[in-house]
């Protein structure tokens, strides 16, 4: 039984290392990759990223932080006060080979019929493709998923290109700060790249097969911030015995020994 546990246990901890994001900050994506747009007509990467864009990597049928992170990216788009379309494009794909620009038309009505600023229907498209595509366009961005019976286990990632399809920057989480998106927007128009700050979704949240979600990881959180805690005390303790050292010691003829 406890090796039943055990293999239990490392196929969780194998599969949720193979989740996640390695940045490729500066690299360039594919531009000559071919997706479906939500009308069912062929486009390429490179028809689309002609400005700073950007690019969420989700799948439409999500039951977890899929609809968090767009209804994040409607919400930031509405308070920018740059305008989708004119200084930058949202490029939506769907890495779930089985779905199909149908499924891509019905979200991208649903996300821009409910957002208050009513931008062009060209500035976000939602795409789907084939498996070869979506690898290739995944492997590109550093964006590591994994099949969960239906549904797939992965992060919440914002990915910023620039023009040219340079990756300037990543911004982790549902929720985006007006600021921050448009810095991310600005460096990308000038072609820098930036680490990103925040990481905190990628190590805290963790894939709930029974309630088909995401959930919080206290464990981790909990582990985090005891090795916080643990560095501090330390670094205290280190401070204080290099300050003893340094005070004089005075004999008993009130001379410094």
């Amino acid at each position: 039984m406890m090796l039943g546990l055990f293999r239990e246990s490392s196929v969780a901890d194998t599969t949720q290392q193979q989740v996640g994001i390695d940045e490729k900050l500066g690299e360039t994506i594919p531009l000559d990759l071919s997706f479906l747009d939500e009308n069912g007509k062929p486009v390429t990467l490179r028809s689309l990223v002609n400005k700073p864009t950007l690019l969420t990597l989700v799948y439409y049928r999500c039951p977890g932080i899929c609809s968090p992170l767009m209804n994040g990216v409607s919400s930031v788009v509405d308070k920018l006060d740059i305008q989708a379309g004119k200084d930058f494009n949202i490029v939506t794909i769907s890495f779930n080979p089985r779905e199909d620009y149908i499924m891509a038309q019905g979200k991208k009505r649903n996300y821009l019929d409910n957002m208050k600023k009513k931008i062009p229907e060209d500035s976000w498209k939602f795409l789907t493709g084939d498996s070869i595509s979506i690898a290739k366009i995944t492997d590109a961005v550093g964006f590591r998923y994994q099949p969960q019976g239906e549904d797939y286990m992965h992060g919440a990632v914002l990915t910023v290109l620039s023009h040219d399809g340079k990756i300037a920057r990543y911004l982790y989480g549902t929720d985006f700060l007006p600021m921050d998106v448009k810095l991310a927007i600005n460096e990308a128009s000038e072609g820098k790249s930036s680490p990103a700050i925040n990481k905190l979704l990628k190590i805290c949240y963790s894939y709930d097969p029974a309630g088909r979600t995401y959930v919080l990881n206290f464990t981790r959180i909990v582990g985090g911030g005891m090795l916080i805690v643990i560095a501090g005390f330390v670094l205290i303790l280190t401070l204080k015995k290099k300050k003893n050292k340094n005070i004089p010691v005075n004999s008993p003829t009130g001379k410094e020994v």
